[in-house]
């Protein structure tokens, strides 16, 4: 997660900043003209003319620096023979004040020069080059064979730090002596530095012209940048001197100016830079010429000085002669424009930047800077801040802060468990430097001299705050990397453009998760220094992140699935460890983080899987509704196929119900039982609409005959009219209504016409046919399809019971042995009472329809019409009984039953009609009796003989007692009939047994051997004169036509 980019040198200005995979911006601004090396070369030639009364810079003898004589540890010197020192030591105390107070460590040795046997102050470096033996230093004046050592003077360090040559060194000195000729109290910040080095040094003493013409050059950029480019005191841009030297600077590009004595150039080069550089403000003129002191060449030159202090062998290292070598550079201050609180600041940066240089390995380094913004800080506060101060403090601080923050803002990024130990110097650093610019502000009353300059600053500062904002941001940003970086894989480089959004949000909780833990177990412990909660801001910020990719997922789904499911339950997971870290870690917080976990809003992942799964019950309950709907209006009512003899749109809705329960219970979620019943409902109410359309096929009364009129018999006119009748249609007991009933589509008219052959009723051939029509097969149909309606809903109810019960869901997949121990059905209760109530009606109606109206020639309209003998039942039970075998091959075994005791139901309701309502075409004498009773013995033969079993005898006797009953009747005296009749009639009235006057009985239409309706109607289709006179004189009935 940590990474490194390549650091700055140690000596390293904007041009270097700017180079490729530099990490740390230039805050001083852009000084284009002069490069690096010239610019040290210049900070040193100002070093050394502002230190030229220092020992071992002018005439003074110098002082020799040994660290060993002012350590802790009081060791000794070197003795009188000049033995030399050993230095200092990794081990040994500090000797330094400046970097016992930063905290900074000694370097390993200290700086040695070698000296000659006689003891002079130094060699030149040709000298110091020789060998120890074998020399002409190496005679008999050292026994040891070994030249002697002394340590280095400050002047010699500083010379050896800059990489100054002792040729240039020399150069300088004589230009110093040339110019204080008789001016030895010369103050340093009047002396114009490059000027008096043009004047006063010549072409001669350069190895060849085109350095001499390089120095020359730079002398007078350095002139141009602090008088002309970058002036302390503003600049009119009509000066004219300003102009003239421009021109100068111009015509030294080409070649040398000539800097001689009398030299017309030379005396305006002069009077130009004479002039610019001792313009003063306004107020009283002091002796000080501006010529180094402008921003940002001041500012340049004073860290080429400072950047000195550093070891060149470690350059993590401060030189302990640090503190002299400051001194020294203090004198500087003068010519440069450099006071203590720019030090302070210039100070910090080249700690700050030497760290950066150094690839932050040493983090002493940053520890001394932190240190020195303590200086910063209360420099700061100070009411008597110059501008220069405050440009300088400015862009040190916003450099420094913009650095630090760009790490913390994604400190998983630039810290793993490896560098995780520089962290918390950075967030130092970062809170360091945003207090500094937050209190400005304050100061300032909100307009500080940093937003003048630029800088953004905070109007109110707050640890706690700012720290919350590094870990959220940080936390926002690595989440993302791992959202958009193939399931959270960050180091993987192939992403698979198929990869299925559910599997992405599974991967992306497991990283979220360790990442979390990651946070805890390695950031939070240093964050914990100025957050209270950090771990409950991480985890709220991971929840809310989270939470938003998973609310954008659920927007897109299209339906509840399993890996739904999976990604929600592993939300939840996540949700649950998430809080409990926050509550770990908030255990101990004043407000128990409050205020942040109140950021936290739940998943709800509970209501959501509620919610999808209404949805998705709701959509396929949607789906079943349609399917309903098109079969109301597609259904034709034709079976699927042999095999399934039953409506396809029956197969289609329950098929659609059956892999509805199943994915249902695929789909894992606990606490289904609200959702089981809603589903139980909806289908319950599905089926009850479909079972409605089913059985929404008219009424068994609607193919009834209705009764005719009661009449006296009067059987001469009768015989004479049926035989005039003989060719004409008979209707009787035919409602006209009936031919335009719903379900008589495929039925001809014309098939209500009876044929009367001299054989019996309706005996058209020899091998007779089934009559039932294609409406009636189509109900046949019907009562196939709420058969296997009931079965799969049986199937599908035993489902939702056993996957609904207490305990563990188990698979809709469990072996049927397992399902055995289900409870049993209980949710389709309506449904089912329904479809049982629609077959009873579908039979009813199609057994009713074979009989009164398929097969009315055969039985109804012709039975005993003219005489029992000539129009007895036989030809009627052939064709029922190839309509019993069409039924059976039409039915399944499950519908057969029901069906065949319907048919069994509306034949004796037939047979009785032809007994006691067959209209004016029968009349039926007391002899009668023995073949009625053989032919209603025949026809309960039938039902008893028909299919494999499926109606018993019992059964047959049962539904047979009525007729039997009627018929009975059939065999009393007409006396002995009208005498019951009178009792029945007179009981039934509640008038008892008087004979006086009998009432008219209602008609009921329950044929019943005890019915005094019943026993009238035997009356009126009894031959003779006894009914024929009673009728007469009880209620008047009309005779027959």
């Amino acid at each position: 997660m940590g990474r490194r980019r390549r650091c700055l040198s140690a000596g390293s200005f904007v041009d270097d900043a700017e180079e490729d995979g530099a990490e740390l911006e230039w805050p001083f601004g852009r000084l284009d003209e002069l490069g690096r090396d010239e610019l040290r070369a210049t900070a040193y030639e100002i070093f050394f003319t502002a230190c030229r009364s220092s020992p071992g810079f002018g005439g003074r003898s110098p002082a020799y620096h040994n660290p060993s004589e002012t350590t802790a540890t009081g060791a000794a010197a070197g003795d009188a023979a000049g033995r030399p020192s050993s230095g200092g030591g990794a081990n040994m105390a500090v000797s330094s004040r400046i970097k016992r107070a930063l905290g900074l460590r000694t370097r390993r040795a200290a700086h040695m020069r070698p000296m000659t046997h006689l003891g002079s102050p130094a060699m030149s470096p040709a000298m110091s080059s020789l060998g120890g033996g074998g020399g002409a230093m190496g005679g008999a004046g050292s026994s040891a064979g070994k030249v002697k050592q002394r340590p280095m003077t400050s002047a010699e360090i500083m010379r050896q730090q800059m990489g100054v040559t002792e040729l240039r060194e020399t150069r300088l000195r004589k230009t110093l002596v040339r110019t204080l000729v008789g001016q030895a109290g010369k103050r340093a910040e009047a002396i114009i530095l490059p000027l008096e080095l043009l004047r006063h040094l010549k072409p001669s003493e350069f190895n060849d012209p085109q350095e001499y013409h390089v120095w020359q050059r730079r002398q007078l950029k350095v002139l141009e940048a602090g008088l002309i480019l970058h002036p302390s005191i503003p600049l009119d841009r009509m000066n004219t001197a300003a102009a003239r030297f421009s021109e100068i600077v111009s015509a030294s590009e080409l070649r040398p100016i000539d800097t001689s004595k009398n030299s017309e150039t030379m005396r305006t080069l002069c009077n130009c830079v004479m002039a610019l550089a001792w313009r003063t403000h306004i107020g009283p003129p002091v002796e000080v010429c501006h010529w180094a002191d402008g921003f940002p060449l001041n500012e340049y030159l004073y860290l080429a000085l400072l950047r000195s202090i550093f070891d060149l062998r470690d350059e993590t290292v401060v030189l302990d002669e640090v503190d002299e070598l400051l001194e020294l550079m203090k004198k500087t201050w003068s010519i440069l424009g450099i006071n203590r609180m720019i030090h302070n600041v210039c100070f910090t940066w080249v700690l700050f930047e030497q760290y950066i240089a150094t690839g932050q390995v040493e983090p002493d380094l940053i520890a001394a800077a932190l240190a020195m913004l303590v200086e910063v800080a209360n420099d700061a506060r100070r009411p008597d801040r110059e501008p220069g101060y405050v440009r300088a403090l400015s862009a040190a601080l916003a450099t420094m802060q913009g650095w630090a923050e760009k790490r913390l803002l994604e400190y998983h990024d630039w810290f793993d468990k490896v560098t995780i130990g520089m962290m918390e110097n950075v967030l130092r650093l970062a809170l360091s430097t945003a207090k500094i610019i937050s209190e400005d502000s304050s100061i300032a009353g909100g307009a500080g001299v940093f937003a003048e300059f630029g800088t953004p600053a905070s109007t109110k500062f707050s640890l706690v705050n700012r720290v919350e904002h590094y870990i959220r941001t940080s936390m926002k940003s690595t989440f993302t990397k791992i959202f958009e970086n193939e399931n959270g894989k960050i180091d993987s480089m192939v992403v698979e453009v198929d990869e299925d959004p559910n599997d992405t949000l599974v991967n992306l909780a497991k990283e979220t998760e360790k990442l979390a833990m990651f946070e805890k177990e390695n950031y939070s412990h240093i964050l914990k220094r100025w957050h209270p909660v950090p771990t409950v801001v991480a985890a709220v910020t991971l929840h809310h992140c989270f939470g938003i990719v998973l609310k954008q997922h659920l927007e897109r789904v299209t339906g509840l699935t399993n890996e739904l499911v999976r990604v929600l339950h592993t939300a939840g997971k996540l949700e649950k460890k998430l809080v409990q870290m926050a509550v770990e870690d908030s255990a101990d917080a004043e407000d128990g983080g409050k205020r942040i976990m109140g950021e936290m809003i739940s998943f709800e992942v509970d209501s959501v899987i509620l919610n999808l799964m209404k949805n998705w019950i709701d959509e396929r309950l949607r789906m079943g509704r349609e399917c309903v709907f098109r079969a109301k209006e597609t259904e034709t009512w034709n079976p699927k196929s042999k095999s399934e003899p039953y409506a396809q749109s029956a197969v289609d809705l329950m098929k659609l119900a059956k892999v509805t329960v199943d994915e249902f219970f695929e789909i894992q979620v606990s606490g289904r039982d609200e959702l089981v019943q809603k589903l139980a409902d909806g289908l319950d109410s599905l089926f009850q609409d479909y079972i409605s359309f089913v059985a929404s096929c008219g009424s068994k009364q609607s193919y009834i005959p209705a009764l005719p009129q009661l009449t006296r018999c009067n059987q001469d006119s009768m015989v004479l009219q049926l035989w005039k009748k003989a060719a004409t249609p008979c209707k009787a007991g035919i409602d006209p209504g009936l031919l335009h009933a719903p379900c008589k589509a495929g039925i001809d008219r014309r098939s209500f016409h009876p044929v009367r052959m001299p054989g019996g009723a309706g005996d058209i051939t020899n091998h007779p046919r089934p009559t039932a029509s294609r409406g009636t097969q189509r109900l046949y149909v019907r009562l196939n399809t709420l058969h296997y309606l009931l079965g799969v809903l049986h199937s599908i109810d035993k489902s939702l019971s056993f996957f609904s019960r207490p305990g563990p869901s188990p698979s809709p997949r469990t072996p049927m042995l397992s399902r055995r121990r289900a409870a049993g059905p209980t949710h389709f209760d309506l449904a089912r009472s329904t479809v049982h109530a629609a077959i009873l009606h579908v039979a009813e109606v199609a057994a009713n329809r074979l009989i009164f109206l398929d097969s009315s020639q055969s039985f109804y309209d012709s039975l005993y019409v003219g005489s029992v003998a000539e129009a007895r039942i036989r030809p009627t039970l052939r064709i029922l009984k190839q309509n019993l075998s069409l039924l059976v091959s039409v039915l399944t075994d499950r519908a057969q039953p029901l069906a065949v005791k319907e048919i069994m139901k509306a034949s004796f309701e037939a047979f009785l009609m032809v007994l006691l309502a067959g209209g004016s075409g029968r009349a039926f004498a007391r002899t009668d009796h023995d073949m009625i009773a053989e032919d209603i013995a025949n026809l309960k033969r039938v039902f008893c003989t028909s299919g494999e079993g499926l109606l018993s005898e019992e059964v047959v006797q049962k539904e047979a007692a009525v007729s039997d009953g009627v018929v009975s009747l059939m065999c009393l005296p007409t006396e002995k009939l009208v005498e019951e009749f009178s009792i029945m009639a007179c009981e039934a009235s509640g008038l008892g047994r008087s004979m006086e006057r009998v009432p008219m009985p209602p008609t009921t239409g329950r044929w019943h051997r005890s019915d005094p309706n019943t026993v009238l109607r035997v009356l009126c289709h009894r031959n003779d004169d006894v009914a024929n006179r009673f009728l007469k004189r009880a209620f008047d009935l009309p005779k027959r036509r």
